[in-house]
């Protein structure tokens, strides 16, 4: 039987094209062994992961050297490369750890937790306070760098270099891309990936070249270039993975400034955002998805500062600024940095959100579920199905009113089909049904081993790791982490990242029968 006429899913295709994701990866690597000989620590680490990740990925290749793949073998090849690419990311934790370093990411249970949320943009991590003065600057480089890649998809940019996944390029991308779909910018779909990622790239080096420039200028004294590097490559992919402990709270107001409208970049359609830089910057004024990101963003951060300003007495440390402008400042920055931080999945912090009041928590918390924009590297359930949602329930309020009017769903001038509704409708209770589920399971693992667990604590926990936010509230807050979770729990909430970074149906699709059988 050829390969054009069997009825199963040839998964030996699958595999062999994420060996050769896998055999690239390893070139990476290579960044932070650049590091580790600069600093002159773990430079024997890279050395080893290199070797090791390369030779897997050609182990993993040869299964099928010469792929066809299909549409149906390009959901298991993606569902595969975030576990694998996961899986080999936290070979330098391991091996750094055998050479002797206290770490909490020598256990391989926390190596895999903190290379899955690297990689799927996460943010959560099991590195507490103490534990970063103890890892060298290039473990710290791959942390960021794992977030830098996975952000616009390392399947997408597989597509845009590698000739092998050009054809079936499209069916790959739209079963990784975040979102109801990939917009596509150019006629051949490896052109649209590379313009992607180009976008990706020079907003990355645009960011990192401020923030060196406020450290050059006087504003921010510990901005140096590392910490530039290291928050360029984690704040376009909304991943939230600072080299400082403290966050973002490490850095001068001036940074937070700057980092603010990188982030609502990156929760933005990267399609919209390659229109502007085209020359084209009225789009963003039209784009009905991009309005409502800015709106939801703006009403959430007044009422937040609003919250802020009157009940949690931030103290103004600014010299020569008058104590009520200084706290509204203050206000206004921490509600609009982590507003803008929780909505766009980014999971950095500029102060420790568990000292605020419960009701901007609970704000925080209802932010978690809205995400970035579709085409963004932004996590969670995305503003655009949203949108939809309350778009069709106004047309069906409507109808019925008035049951022989016709009031089609339009998004920008466009009439969304039923179909299209209907999946939306579909992928919104599932993330929601996961969600209610995967709380309980968090919850019951923590009271199995007597692990102190709070409702509220388990909740964001969960929020956080499906949606791809990073941190959550009480223990899981920004200025702490989920390393005291016991290991059941920890390696569940890994899985919650893989499924939540592919958005659970690409998984759920290779649980069914049928996709096996025809």
């Amino acid at each position: 039987m050829t390969r054009t006429s069997r009825l199963r899913v040839d998964w030996r295709a699958s595999v062999g094209l994420v060996g050769t994701v896998v055999k690239y990866l390893s070139v990476t690597l290579a960044i932070p062994l650049v590091v580790a000989l600069f600093y002159g620590r773990d430079i024997v680490t890279f050395a080893i992961a290199i070797v090791l990740v390369a030779g897997i990925g050609f182990a993993l290749e040869r299964v099928d050297p010469d792929p066809d793949l299909s549409a149906r073998e390009g959901f298991l090849m993606v569902a595969l490369t975030w576990l694998a690419v996961g899986v080999v990311g936290a070979i330098p934790y391991l091996i750094a750890g055998v050479g002797g370093t206290e770490s909490t990411l020598a256990d391989p249970t926390n190596a895999l937790f903190e290379s899955m949320s690297g990689f799927t943009t996460t943010g959560a991590t099991v590195v507490g306070e103490i534990s970063f003065e103890r890892h060298s600057h290039a473990i710290l480089l791959w942390r960021q760098l794992t977030q830098w890649l996975g952000g616009m998809g390392i399947v997408v940019l597989a597509v845009a270099i590698l000739p092998e996944l050009s054809v079936g390029g499209a069916q790959l991308m739209d079963a990784e891309a975040p979102g109801p779909g990939i917009q596509k910018l150019t006629p051949r779909i490896a052109e649209t990936a590379r313009v992607l990622w180009l976008a990706y790239l020079g907003l990355t080096v645009l960011e990192m070249a401020l923030l060196y420039g406020l450290h050059l200028a006087g504003l921010a004294p510990n901005m140096d270039l590392y910490n530039a590097v290291a928050h360029g490559l984690t704040t376009m992919p909304t991943g939230g993975f600072s080299p400082e402990a403290r966050s973002i709270e490490a850095f001068s107001s001036a940074v937070q400034w700057v980092i603010i409208p990188f982030m609502v970049a990156a929760g933005t359609n990267f399609a919209l955002v390659w229109r502007v830089l085209d020359g084209e910057p009225h789009r963003l004024t039209r784009d009905a998805e991009f309005r409502s990101y800015l709106g939801v963003i703006g009403v959430l951060t007044a009422v937040v500062a609003g919250l802020l300003f009157a009940g949690t007495g931030i103290e103004t440390v600014q010299q020569g600024i008058p104590p009520i402008a200084g706290e509204l400042e203050d206000s206004v920055r921490h509600a609009l940095f982590n507003v803008v931080s929780i909505v766009t999945t980014t999971g950095y912090a500029n102060m420790d959100f568990n000292t605020w009041s419960d009701p901007a928590q609970y704000l925080l918390l209802f932010a978690m579920f809205i995400g970035g924009s579709a085409g963004s590297t932004g996590g969670s359930i995305k503003v655009i199905r949203w949108l939809v949602i309350l778009r069709s329930l106004r047309s069906e309020l409507f109808s019925t009113v008035h049951p022989e009017a016709v009031s089609p769903v339009r998004l920008g001038g466009r009439v969304i089909d039923d179909r299209a509704i209907r999946g939306i409708y579909a992928f919104t209770l599932l993330y929601l049904v996961f969600f209610v589920v995967a709380t309980l399971v968090v919850a019951t693992d923590a009271w199995r081993v007597g692990y102190e667990v709070t409702a509220f604590e388990a909740m964001s926990a969960v929020a956080a790791t499906l949606g791809n936010v990073g941190p959550g509230f009480g223990s899981v807050g920004p200025m702490n982490s989920y390393l005291d979770f016991p290991a059941t729990s920890k390696l569940f909430m890994t899985f919650l990242m893989w499924i939540g970074r592919l958005e659970i149906l690409p998984v759920l699709v290779l649980l069914t029968p049928a996709y096996w059988r025809s």
